[in-house]
């Protein structure tokens, strides 16, 4: 039984504004703005059976979950949790970044490239803050899973562990703290298997079009942003029929699914666009491109999807029958698959992110240049790109949701030598109303 997990960051508080660290100061209180997206997270979230609501104890995550808790007619229990609570940056709570930036140069050079081995002194004892939070958020999943399997539940809590919350739930490392970014009041869904240490599914990623913000706003203006999207529905998908490298046209659906797509990036500037060679991604592209009839559609060959070999055109009965072992291999451990006369997982990791990096090397000259592109491929090409960026491995494949029609968004703050910020993973919320994926599962 599936249990899934709503994650929500708090409204903008006081300090947001003023770029003030918090940490665990409880000062902080919600802004007007910060109450009004709460309702509006509220009036997605009343449509969900929730059975528990968790809650930090600090007031601006507090008053937001109030505010949520408010909308709904039958009102699930709303629960505190002290392992909600925010980073501990004691010496550096109540000041703003710019001052602390000056202040403690090397401390926050540290903080910015290597949080992992971030830490402070008090009271005469190392204090790696970062490290100590994603205990906490391991410690919060293996108290409150076993309360909830099969059912949903909803969180409210802040930046820093919520990115713990997500990253130690599908395997990325504390080193990759600053990698994924939190909107406040961004949406994000979980899907985890069974208990703590099974299968675990991101299924999306900072979620922000309930507030009226199509993608979540870059953390600066300026560098390379990047809109990963996967081709819109194929009748194969809708019937679970592995497509690999036949080239099956979209459906009627994708056709809208991708006009859908054309019209929530519509108000996007774009400076390019990539797909893969195949029909499925370059109607997707072209439709996308109506709005943008001066951007010339490139092919990239590396973007074809992943090879099934002797799979193809085959349902997963067919498949189960001849390749019993291979399949169930393929379900619970991908990477050591060998598609029979097609491609392992490497092979397609190997040519899909060297595309990538040659497409961030070409596009994001300097971080002064700013410029916004499409990239069109496929579900197995899209998820060994998220995961190589997240530091993941082929083994983590599953753990990446990719829907038809859907838009994931990558910003280069720092240019092409800089780390990527996953801002936003799977945005499929364009396609149909509601938080939660609804396009086809499709035969991966």
């Amino acid at each position: 039984m599936t249990t899934k997990v709503v994650i929500i960051r708090h409204g903008q508080s006081t300090y947001n504004i003023e770029h003030i660290i918090q940490g665990r100061c409880d000062k902080s209180v919600l802004t007007e703005q910060g109450r009004t997206d709460a309702e509006k997270v509220g009036a997605v979230l009343r449509q969900l059976d929730i059975a528990t609501l968790y809650t930090s104890p600090l007031q601006r995550a507090k008053e937001t979950a109030e505010i949520v808790h408010r909308c709904f007619q039958v009102a699930p229990p709303l629960e505190v949790s002290e392992l909600l609570q925010e980073v501990d940056l004691p010496l550096w709570e109540e000041m703003k970044k710019d001052q602390i930036a000056s202040q403690f140069p090397e401390d926050y050079h540290c903080w910015k490239t290597r949080p992992h081995k971030f830490y402070m002194t008090v009271d005469g004892n190392k204090h790696y803050p970062v490290l100590s939070l994603y205990e906490q958020a391991q410690n919060f999943w293996k108290q409150i899973l076993a309360k909830h399997k099969g059912e949903t539940i909803a969180i409210v809590a802040h930046n820093g562990i919520n990115r713990c919350l997500i990253s130690s739930a599908i395997g990325v490392e504390p080193s990759l703290y600053h990698s994924i970014q939190q909107s406040n009041c961004g949406i994000n869904v979980l899907n985890f298997k069974g208990a703590w240490g099974e299968p675990v599914e991101l299924e999306s990623l900072n979620q922000t079009s309930h507030l009226g913000t199509a993608l979540p706003s870059p953390r600066k203006n300026q560098g390379i942003r990047l809109l990963l999207v996967r081709h819109g529905e194929t009748d194969w998908n809708k019937e679970s029929r592995f497509q690999g490298k036949i080239d099956i046209p979209l459906n009627d659906n994708g056709r809208e699914q991708g006009r859908k797509a054309a019209d929530f990036l519509k108000e996007t500037p774009l400076d390019f666009a990539i797909s893969s060679p195949m029909l499925r991604p370059k109607e997707t592209a072209e439709l996308i491109l109506a709005h943008h009839s001066e951007i010339e559609l490139e092919i990239q060959e590396p973007l074809l999807e992943i090879s099934h070999g002797k799979w193809e055109g085959k349902l997963k009965p067919e498949i189960q029958a001849e390749y019993p072992e291979l399949l169930k291999q393929w379900q619970e451990t991908p990477e050591m698959v060998q598609m029979p006369d097609g491609e392992n997982l490497q092979q397609v990791w190997d040519r899909a992110v060297a595309c990538w990096e040659d497409i961030v090397a070409e596009k994001g000259h300097s971080p002064e240049e700013i410029k916004t592109g499409i990239v069109v491929a496929h579900d197995a090409i899209n998820k060994v790109i998220l995961c190589a960026l997240l530091g993941l491995s082929p083994s983590n494949f599953w753990n990446v949701k990719q829907g038809n029609g859907a838009v994931s968004v990558i910003d280069y703050p720092d240019g092409k030598e800089g780390a990527p910020v996953l801002q936003a993973i799977n945005i499929t919320s364009h396609l149909a109303e509601g938080i939660f994926d609804q396009t086809a599962a499709g035969a991966l």
